[in-house]
């Protein structure tokens, strides 16, 4: 089977989407790139979670050309492949529906430094794209253009998307994206909450260089 270790990956890891939450029903997408062979393996459409076989995961090129899978792949499609062609360093993309991130979505506000672990997304506020349908190029597009920088960015009255350098570092950030967007929202309920400056994030950012075991991935701080 076709990149077989990506599609077992792909399984797993929307397992492991829907029980941590992030996602209900079908909703949200999972892909693993595959440089070396340009290819993507993308979740399909339209299949719960923890029915998905690896089977079921459908291999595409950059272009949305199905090069093996029965199945129709995830609608989102081009929302992944955007980001691989525009982020180099990306080799999977995880896009959620969870409710803290997707809270501030509908609000059209971003995720701000209300903790120093946001630093894991390469930024210091994670914006928020305008609406767009769902499913279409012009999400897409503007999604990598509000990004920037960014490895996550919100979806306007939408979700969240985050890439990473593997679907480990990708699924762990919209994790962490969730639970500060989680303590932004309890803050705000109180009152105003102490936001980190940008000079504050940048020692942060520094200190992320050398944080953990050599080589090791991060997964929380």
């Amino acid at each position: 089977m076709l990149m077989q270790e990506e599609r077992e990956q792909i399984v797993e890891y929307g397992k492991k989407m829907s029980a941590a939450g992030l996602c209900t029903g079908t909703s949200g997408n999972i892909s693993i790139y595959n440089a070396e062979k340009e290819l993507m393996a993308i979740s399909p459409s339209g299949i719960d979670y923890f029915s998905t076989l690896p089977e079921d995961v459908v291999i595409t090129d950059l272009e949305a050309g199905i090069i093996d899978g029965v199945r129709k792949p995830s609608s989102e499609w081009a929302l992944h492949t955007m980001f691989y062609k525009n982020k180099p360093g990306a080799r999977a993309v995880v896009h959620t529906h969870s409710m803290y991130c997707t809270t501030f979505a509908v609000l059209g506000q971003p995720i701000q430094a209300v903790h120093y672990v946001i630093a894991d997304a390469n930024a210091d506020s994670v914006p928020c794209a305008p609406y767009y349908p769902f499913g279409t190029v012009e999400l897409a597009e503007a999604a990598v253009r509000t990004a920037g920088d960014s490895n996550a960015v919100l979806l306007g009255n939408h979700g969240l998307v985050t890439c990473g350098r593997d679907i480990s570092g990708a699924y762990n950030l919209a994790r962490n994206m969730e639970y500060i967007a989680e303590l932004q929202y309890r803050a705000l309920c109180i009152g105003k909450p102490n936001v980190l400056s940008g000079e504050e994030m940048a020692e942060v950012m520094e200190r992320f260089k050398s944080y953990g075991q050599p080589d090791s991935k991060k997964t929380g701080y």
